[in-house]
């Protein structure tokens, strides 16, 4: 009889735990599924039809949409100048980040006043940054006659109108804006490693690099492989600062993925097309992140997993 009485008592508390749990959880997941799955298939089914965003979806043609982006150059050059951004960002803009973040990590008189200058760039809107810099960027601006002043007027370019250049004027630009926010991440999680293991790793007779390279770095690894997974997914989601300044100029020199989709979709009414361009970088995102958790995450994941059942 006691355990039926239990029984009959733990039956609606339980009813009333999922209840309370769906109730807190049901907005956000009407508003996922709203704003995210819904728009996500919408555009998949878009895609399968020529349409101008106004007429009746009728002239179904498959995955012609998609036959034709993979074949048109300009898209192709879409999609190998975010990959050069990827590589430049990795090769470049995160190993510049983790110096700064552990030379800011030190005592020393004026640090927080360098973190709030390094960080400043992250907090300006990317539409703001790409106005500012298109302006000191123009032929015989401020970036020009700097150059002129010092005795380096013979690297004076075209930055924002050569071809050859734009992109990695672009990138520049980008660190510039980004390196910050990376720098703070990183500094984070130096700040999280104790100081005994680095103190121990010197008397034991490691090098300050030895030290580093042996102890803090491997230690650092979580962070910087989350940093670098920002890091990729930005700049597949590149728009707004590249838009500002050249609108994908010159001669589609400087096009990013989300660019093409933006032309395709709002400058020439092709919907369908331009909802196809918007599923590639979808899936494209996607399968990096996936790859991404699979084969880097992967341990820092199942790290976490233990520490929370133990």
């Amino acid at each position: 009889m006691t355990a039926g009485r239990a029984n009959s008592r733990m039956g609606p508390r339980i009813t009333a735990k999922w209840a309370t749990i769906i109730l807190f959880v049901l907005p956000a997941l009407l508003l996922y599924v709203v704003f995210v799955l819904f728009p996500i298939v919408q555009a998949a089914l878009y895609s399968l039809f020529k349409w101008n965003g106004l007429e009746p979806l009728t002239n179904f043609i498959g995955l012609q949409n998609y036959i034709t982006a993979f074949a048109n150059a300009t898209f192709r050059t879409a999609v190998s100048n975010n990959v050069l951004i990827i590589v430049l960002s990795l090769v470049i803009q995160i190993p510049f980040s983790l110096a700064l973040a552990v030379l800011l990590n030190r005592r020393f008189p004026g640090r927080a006043v360098f973190r709030l200058l390094f960080f400043l760039p992250y907090v300006l809107s990317e539409a703001i940054t790409g106005i500012v810099f298109s302006r000191m960027l123009q032929p015989g601006a401020l970036v020009d006659s700097t150059l002129v002043q010092v005795g380096l007027g013979g690297l004076v370019q075209d930055w924002l109108g050569d071809s050859t250049i734009v992109m990695v004027t672009l990138f520049v630009i980008v660190s510039w804006k980004y390196f910050g926010f990376h720098m703070i991440l990183l500094m984070a999680g130096l700040q999280g490693i104790p100081h005994e293991i680095t103190e121990a790793a010197l008397i034991d007779g490691a090098g300050p690099w030895q030290a580093f390279r042996r102890v803090t770095l491997p230690l650092l690894g979580p962070t910087l492989r989350v940093s670098v997974f920002l890091s990729m997914i930005g700049a597949l989601q590149l728009f707004d600062m590249v838009w500002v300044m050249t609108g994908g100029g010159p001669l589609n020199a400087s096009n990013t993925m989300a660019i093409a989709m933006f032309k395709a979709g709002f400058r020439s009414t092709q919907m369908g097309y331009g909802s196809a361009l918007a599923v590639i970088i979808f899936l494209f995102g996607l399968v990096l992140a996936l790859a991404y958790q699979r084969f880097v995450l992967r341990r820092d994941i199942e790290g976490a997993i233990t520490a929370y059942n133990a």
